[in-house]
């Protein structure tokens, strides 16, 4: 009887000190141990299943799926604290901004992702990630002005920021897959509004140049036409000018009479020219 008992108080105990976990599908785990001579260094990965987990022992999953994380200004979900992004252009303006990430950690890299960092999925994307990005811009927005990275270098600045974060990451065995500006960039609101009046300016006076240029064609154009129409009107007025001056000298006294004989239908003309000519065929 008293073996048993102490058999239940152990297996009871037992329980009481521990108790399985399960490493769900698109996960993999990392059990540490707590204690030892390289107490918080022992780990060891695990698959999808059950495992006892010691009283000693912590388990961290890893999705091995693909992660999305936003860091806003507002409070997110579960966070108290401001994760927005602030960073500084070359004319000492800061520029704050919110920022997405898309990550994942393949199965095979989830024991050096834990021996490097010691942390679990939700500290490596809150810190160790957030900081990543936000160097990544702190060191890229300053090749650009305020108004570059607000507007026509927005896009290259990111660019250059998801390459170098890339970079970085992928030594660690994090695959980052996309960075990307959440709504736009928060500027102190003169500036914001000095910059937009500058782009307005700059798009009215290539508006205008624009239709400057439009009108300067379409005066070529008419003018063209003109030219043409005039070129062409000298040509017929040639033509005939050329053509009146063969028949010219083509005509003869015989080929008047000839030309009356061929119009005169054998009637005297009952009208005489008030100059005394005759209209009458020279029959001769």
């Amino acid at each position: 009887m008293k073996k048993f008992l102490l058999l239940v108080l152990s297996i009871g105990s037992l329980f009481l000190t521990g108790c399985f976990s399960t490493v769900p599908a698109g996960n993999v785990g990392v059990k540490i141990y707590l204690l030892g001579g390289d107490k918080g260094v022992d780990h060891e990965v695990l698959s999808v299943g059950r495992y006892w987990i010691g009283i000693n022992e912590e388990l961290y999953l890893f999705p091995t799926f693909q992660q999305n994380y936003v860091w806003t200004k507002d409070n997110a979900p579960g966070s108290e604290t401001d994760e927005s992004i602030t960073f500084q252009t070359n004319d000492g303006m800061q520029i704050n901004a919110d920022i997405g990430i898309t990550y994942a950690i393949k199965p095979e890299n989830v024991g050096k992702v834990f021996q490097k960092y010691r942390r679990g999925v939700n500290e490596i994307t809150d810190v160790v990630l957030r900081n990543m990005v936000r160097d990544a811009f702190v060191r890229n927005a300053t090749k650009y002005d305020a108004e570059a990275a607000y507007s026509t270098k927005k896009n290259e600045l990111m660019t250059t920021v998801l390459t170098d974060v890339k970079t970085e990451a992928e030594k660690y065995g994090v695959s980052v897959d996309n960075i990307y500006f959440i709504g736009g960039l928060r500027l102190p609101e003169q500036i914001i509004k000095a910059l937009n009046s500058k782009i307005e300016a700059i798009q009215t006076a290539q508006k205008t140049e624009n239709e400057l240029r439009q009108a300067e064609a379409q005066a070529k154009k008419v003018y063209a036409e003109a030219e043409g129409a005039a070129k062409s009107i000298e040509v017929v007025a040639a033509a005939q000018a050329r053509a009146n001056e063969l028949i010219s000298k083509s005509l003869t006294q015989q080929l008047v009479e000839y030309k009356k004989i061929e119009k005169w239908n054998g009637i005297t003309p009952t009208t005489v020219l008030a100059n005394g000519s005759s209209t009458l065929v020279n029959v001769k």
